[in-house]
């Protein structure tokens, strides 16, 4: 199967600007920031494809290279076969992205937008599209009001519309979930995957990690501008695997440093609660035991499978890293 996107040793360097006393001073720019940092992927055509990390690992730097809003400092991104450089037009064509910002004309109604939309693409007599679109994005109600009346979640809708109006290949969801209503999270994933089986190539960028566990066909993590992990849903859930340990501490709370095999196994903490990893159920007894020992008091105990938000945070903690990336 032939490549929708293409990323190949993609580096981005944003440059840190000389403040005026070190101009004047006849000094240089400090070092830039690293955004990314030798990203290589690709997604098949007709792939549900999703991208995670942390606020800051690089997501939108690259979403903004393949769109062709940025330049990469090293390496080279294609859409379609289409260099996103060299051949923009065509590749932009391919291109369907939703941004994360809120970005909308207010002296137009939402038909209005759309048609505009599709007259940057040259094209023409779209308005059968442009019903369909409306409706299955529950804003056919609202084809006629103007944008600045719209709600946010309903200008986020919009949005979405924008990106396909021209039928592109491959879309882009930059967080197209955040912060609006279940209402609009069902009907976009009914419509958008809809669409990825008549074909369309997604892309997907979410901090709500229940929906790329349940549409994504493959998942890459990025950390720090680096591809930690890159493999299908499901070998990355089977690879983390388990159960875990939920545990609600008393007013001690965790005894941190009194035993290092506990330590290593906490994935998370947040207050007095605390997530252990655990290979298998039989072991529950073994580490409650292990940690009134270690003179921690426990109030509430609870057991829950692992999911891909455990996957996450062992990748990201580095307790399941180094095999992971060797997989990437």
């Amino acid at each position: 199967m032939s490549s929708a996107v293409r990323i190949e040793h993609v580096s981005k360097v944003y440059p840190r600007p000389v403040s005026l006393w070190r101009r004047v001073a006849g000094g240089q720019a400090e070092d830039g920031l690293q955004a990314l940092n030798d990203v290589s992927l690709e997604i098949a055509q007709g792939e549900f494809f999703g991208l995670l990390g942390p606020n800051g690992a690089g997501k939108t730097s690259l979403i903004a290279i393949l769109a062709g809003l940025s330049k990469a400092t090293a390496g080279r991104v294609s859409v379609c076969g289409y260099d996103v450089q060299a051949q923009f037009r065509e590749a932009r064509r391919s291109l369907g992205v939703v941004p994360q910002e809120l970005v909308f004309d207010p002296f137009f109604t939402v038909r209005e937008t759309l048609r505009l939309q599709s007259g940057y693409f040259g094209l023409r007599n779209n308005d059968g599209w442009i019903d369909e679109i409306l409706e299955n994005l529950g804003l056919a109600s609202k084809a006629d009001d103007n944008m600045r009346a719209l709600s946010g979640g309903m200008k986020r809708r919009v949005l979405v519309a924008q990106a396909l109006v021209h039928r592109p290949p491959v879309i882009v969801l930059d967080e197209p979930t955040a912060g609006v209503d279940v209402d609009l999270r069902r009907t976009l994933w009914q419509f958008i995957s809809r669409l990825n089986r008549m074909g369309h190539t997604i892309l997907l960028t979410t901090h709500y990690l229940e929906e790329a566990e349940e549409l994504c066909h493959r998942i890459a993590m990025l950390k720090s501008g680096r591809i930690v992990a890159l493999d299908t849903t499901r070998a990355l859930l089977a690879k983390v695997g388990g159960t875990r340990l939920v545990l609600e501490m008393g007013a001690s709370g965790w005894p941190e440093g009194r035993s290092r095999l506990l330590d290593e196994r906490v994935v998370q903490r947040q207050g007095r609660r605390v997530v252990l990893r655990m290979d298998a159920s039989t072991e529950i007894e073994a580490l409650l035991a292990q940690v009134r020992g270690a003179g921690g008091t426990i109030e509430a105990v609870e057991v829950l499978r692992a999911d891909l938000e455990d996957a996450f945070l062992d990748i990201m903690h580095g307790t399941a890293g180094s095999s992971l990336e060797q997989a990437a």
